[in-house]
């Protein structure tokens, strides 16, 4: 069992390849053995089987990217995203909407034994108190009806990222019942406070107070490849009957949130 994660050899995709998560991501694969083919907005430095721009913002170039890649894919890393820095419709699109167009066109290049991993946050906490809101966006048909709903509920939207995250987690939760009849698998992750590019954004967001608030209990940052590894273990053959799970990678925050070990006080304060 030298190869126990199955990657030797597999075609895969991930998108945010360029820096931080995603780009540690592409490079355990490559280490692993993995065809690895890029998707980003900004190029890639990384030995890659094919990196290819692409605009999650933007239908055309998502649907433009995957057929560029063709063929087929064994395993999806979706590892984009935006801080709330940006406005809240590109937040939107890049880490729910265009995240969501690009999973089904990659979906028909798959088969039995395929899988797909989504990056959330636990910035999208409040998912379970608003799931008949996120099943109005998930109803969408397309990525202009998405749009369009979260035009007309902006006041939903706010700041964007807090939403589209929540989005990620009950999409795939939905989403994992209807793709595992196809053999196909889907989870995302739930990093904690990561050392990446984006944290310098993240702390002026929220405040850097209530960033370090969620690295409880473990009291550090994690690290991109920390997080990287999270994401192909679940997408791995190992995990094979894992399916629409919202996986920690946390360092116990989650079970210290469930049993009243780490104080959210400061985590859920609103900023004046």
């Amino acid at each position: 069992m030298t190869d126990v994660l199955g990657y030797k050899g597999k075609r895969v995709i991930v998108t945010g390849c360029f820096s931080g998560m995603g780009e540690a991501t592409a490079k355990l694969l490559l280490d692993l053995g993995a065809e690895v083919h890029g998707l980003d907005y900004k190029d890639s430095a990384l030995p890659l089987a094919s990196f290819n721009n692409v605009d999650l913002r933007d239908p055309a170039s998502i649907e433009a990217g995957v057929a560029a890649i063709g063929g087929k894919v064994d395993a999806l890393f979706n590892c984009a995203g935006l801080p709330q820095s940006f406005p809240p419709l590109d937040v939107m699109k890049v880490n729910f909407i265009g995240t969501r167009h690009l999973t089904e066109q990659v979906v028909p290049l798959m088969g039995p034994g395929g899988a797909i991993a989504s990056i959330a946050s636990t910035g999208g906490l409040g998912w379970s108190r608003r799931i008949p809101t996120s099943m109005e966006i998930i109803a969408t048909k397309g990525f202009q009806a998405a749009v369009d709903w979260c035009e007309a509920h902006m006041d939903t939207v706010a700041e964007g990222y807090s939403f589209s995250k929540e989005n990620v987690i009950v999409w795939t939760q939905f989403t994992g019942a209807h793709l595992i009849k196809k053999g196909i698998r889907i989870n995302c992750t739930l990093p904690s406070p990561t050392q990446t590019p984006m944290m310098q954004t993240f702390e002026a967001a929220s405040g850097k107070d209530v960033v370090e608030a969620a690295t409880q209990p473990m009291g550090r940052y994690s690290t991109a490849a920390e997080q990287a590894g999270g994401l192909v273990l679940i997408n791995s053959d190992l995990a094979s009957i894992v399916n629409g799970v919202v996986f920690p990678v946390d360092g116990g925050f989650m079970g210290g949130v469930a049993t009243g070990q780490v104080d959210l006080s400061v985590m859920m304060r609103r900023r004046g």
